[in-house]
């Protein structure tokens, strides 16, 4: 186990701006949503209120310099960052902050858990306009499968209305509720979200960056993680409201001294900061890249046990009267990498691996709050099963005032068959193949 005075730092893709160590204060219902009526912060998850930069509250305001001039609430929104309000980015004030904790921490020598929350690549894209620099418009490619996919049902399609609030997407008076959107235009938003993310690596660049130069690199566990991915186009989509894998994967990365890496020498640089528009990037070593289907619910019991800490039991079902427990396995074992390649047998079996995700609907087709609808109007819930094969989703009957699911009235269903069908555009939910398959796993 890791020396008890280990910290650990989460790098969050996460709407709220988070900053919390382990000292004092009380927790804040601050990174909730709509579909849980704001009621899903746990009180055991922040120790002190969060931090929630000043220049948050432009973010969807008129801020963005349009083709007339004028200033707007667009979509697209590079920006001079000289000329916004307050000189400054939320992303940019949430990484001075962090480093101002981390500052603290390096002086009173206590452990800490740090969860820093990034807007960026959130909606809308409003970065600094610099950063389109590295992805010229000429060379921007479209969605390999734009097209809405025939077999697709109503009610798994998002119409993206949260894009469509937006002055410059308004402006192209799309139908509703497939659109689809002009290809210029498709080609300037996937500009704008690779450059957002080229903006954000700058500032997990910084903080890194900071973590070396306080000498805590050999001391903290790191966790890079998203909340959800996002569709650019993809089954003529936009946003992240489905089951897909292009809106459930998310990126999932450690960095556990003496584990993933050998500790650093004295004066070494593990995280040196990389300027994106340097003519020579200078490459960092890949790190060691794990296959298995894994789940965020595994964060906890993972950070938990790698810090030395007491693992929480497993929630009983149902586990409402329950004070405290945990969801999802450890993924430790996947940081004994030495041991993983010298035993075969320790790896484990990648067929034996599932992933969980499922999204709300207030109904069979797509309507105004299909993408984020309120609890009380959640009348169908879309369970998706994700294994090394297949995806397999059913949309069944759901009572959103007892949490509980119908699955006896399936309202519609998807099969994806990853090796044939890596981008899950052929639905063989009612094919032979897949009654076969569905047969089969039922008991």
């Amino acid at each position: 186990m890791p020396p008890a005075g280990w910290c650990l730092l989460w790098l969050g893709l996460v709407l709220a701006s988070v900053c919390a160590s382990l000292e004092s204060a009380a927790p804040s219902n601050s990174t909730t949503g709509i579909s849980s009526n704001y009621s899903d912060d746990s009180p055991y998850s922040w120790s002190i209120p969060p931090y929630h930069p000043s220049s948050e509250k432009y973010e969807n305001t008129k801020t963005c310099r349009g083709p007339d001039g004028e200033l707007h609430a667009n979509l697209l929104c590079p920006v001079d960052v000289a000329d916004v309000p307050e000189g400054t980015l939320p992303d940019k004030q949430s990484t001075e902050q962090a480093i101002r904790l981390l500052e603290k921490t390096k002086t009173s020598a206590h452990p800490f858990f740090l969860a820093v929350g990034y807007h960026k690549p959130h909606i809308p894209f409003r970065y600094p306009k610099e950063f389109q620099k590295l992805y010229p418009l000429e060379n921007i490619t479209l969605a390999p499968d734009p097209q809405v996919p025939a077999g697709l049902p109503p009610v798994a399609y998002n119409p993206w209305m949260d894009i469509r609030q937006r002055e410059d997407v308004q402006a192209l008076n799309l139908s509703v509720p497939y659109g689809p959107i002009p290809v210029d235009f498709q080609r300037k938003i996937r500009q704008s979200y690779f450059a957002s993310i080229s903006y954000l690596d700058t500032q997990v660049g910084h903080l890194l960056s900071a973590l070396d130069d306080l000498q805590l690199a050999n001391s903290t566990i790191i966790a890079f993680v998203s909340d959800h991915g996002w569709a650019l186009g993809e089954h003529g989509e936009w946003a992240k409201y489905s089951n897909f894998d292009v809106t459930t994967r998310v990126p999932l990365m450690f960095y556990v001294p003496g584990r993933t890496a050998p500790l650093p020498e004295a004066g070494e640089k593990l995280f040196p900061y990389i300027d994106p528009f340097d003519s020579v990037l200078e490459r960092m070593e890949p790190g060691r890249q794990v296959m298995d289907l894994v789940e965020l619910l595994s964060l906890s019991p993972t950070l938990v046990g790698l810090a030395g800490l007491h693992v929480p039991p497993r929630c009983p079902v149902p586990s409402f009267h329950v004070e405290l427990c945990r969801e999802g396995q450890s993924l430790v074992k996947h940081f004994r990498f030495q041991d993983l390649e010298d035993d075969p047998s320790l790896r484990g079996n990648p067929r034996e691996s599932i992933a969980y995700s499922q999204y709300p609907r207030p109904a069979d087709s797509p309507q105004w709050n299909s993408d984020k609808p309120s609890l009380k109007d959640i009348k169908i819930m879309g369970y998706s099963i994700r294994t090394i094969d297949y995806r397999y989703t059913v949309w069944v009957d759901f009572n959103p005032h007892e949490f509980l699911a119908n699955f006896s009235d399936v309202h519609a269903g998807e099969l994806y068959f990853v090796d044939s069908d890596p981008l899950q555009d052929h639905n063989m939910y009612n094919d032979s193949q897949g009654r076969d398959l569905l047969r089969s796993l039922m008991p």
